[in-house]
C-alpha cells in the first residue's frame, strides 16, 4: 500500500467523510517553536468542498495553535484512520487558512456544514485546507475500536454562550490570542458572526 492520490475522490472521499474522528498537525517556523497535533471530532463538522479542497469547523477551546499556524505559514496535515473495517490511514497535506466570522466567505461556507448546529459550540472559524499531497497507507498497526457516538460534553458548555460571553472566555484563556508560540492566533473581541 501507499499510493499518491491526484485528488479526493470516490471510494477515498467516502473512506475520510464515513470516519468520526481526524487529526491536524501543524507547526510554527521556528525551528524551537510548538508542534501541534489535535484530535477533531462532531459528525457533520468536515466537509469536502471539492477534489482538492476541505473545510472543518473550528470550535472553541483552550488554545488556537491550529488557527496560528496556518495564520504563519499554511502549513497543516489532515489524517484519518481506520478504526473498523478494513485497515486503511489517509493523510492530506497542504495549505491552510481560518476564515474567520467577519469574512465575507464565511456565510457561503457555513451552509457546506448542514448537519451541525455551529451555535451550540461556539464556533471561531473554519478552517479552509487546499490539498498539495493526498496520500493513503496501510494502518495494519491501528487497532480495531467501536465508535459509539459523540460527546455532548461540548454542546452542553458551549452552547450557554453569546458573542459577548464566548470573546470575555477566549480573554481569560492564555493561548487563545496568542499562540503558546507567540504567534497571532485568534482575533480578539471575537468577530461578530455574519450569519
Amino acid at each position: 500500500m501507499g499510493k499518491t492520490y491526484e485528488r479526493i475522490d470516490g471510494r477515498l472521499r467516502t473512506f475520510i467523510e464515513e470516519q468520526p474522528l481526524f487529526f491536524t498537525a501543524t507547526a510554527p517556523l521556528s525551528a524551537g517553536g510548538t508542534v501541534n497535533l489535535s484530535p477533531k471530532g462532531l459528525r457533520g463538522s468536515f466537509a469536502v468542498l471539492d477534489e482538492l479542497t476541505v473545510a472543518y469547523l473550528d470550535f472553541a477551546g483552550s488554545t488556537a495553535e491550529t488557527i496560528a499556524h496556518p495564520r504563519e505559514n499554511g502549513r497543516i496535515t489532515l489524517m484519518w484512520c481506520a478504526f473498523q473495517g478494513p485497515p486503511n490511514i489517509v493523510r492530506v497535506h497542504g495549505r491552510g487558512e481560518p476564515v474567520f466570522r467577519d469574512d465575507p466567505r464565511f456565510a457561503e461556507l457555513l451552509t457546506r456544514f448542514p448537519d451541525i448546529e455551529p451555535s451550540a459550540h461556539g464556533l471561531r472559524a473554519i478552517v479552509v485546507v487546499h490539498a498539495e499531497t493526498v496520500r493513503d497507507s496501510c494502518g495494519y498497526a491501528v487497532p480495531h475500536m467501536a465508535y459509539e457516538e459523540d460527546r455532548d460534553l461540548h454542546g452542553r458548555r458551549f452552547s450557554r454562550e453569546d458573542d459577548a460571553s464566548l470573546s470575555a472566555y477566549f480573554a481569560k484563556k492564555e493561548h487563545i490570542a496568542t499562540s503558546l508560540d507567540g504567534l497571532p492566533g485568534l482575533p480578539l473581541p471575537l468577530p461578530p458572526s455574519t450569519v
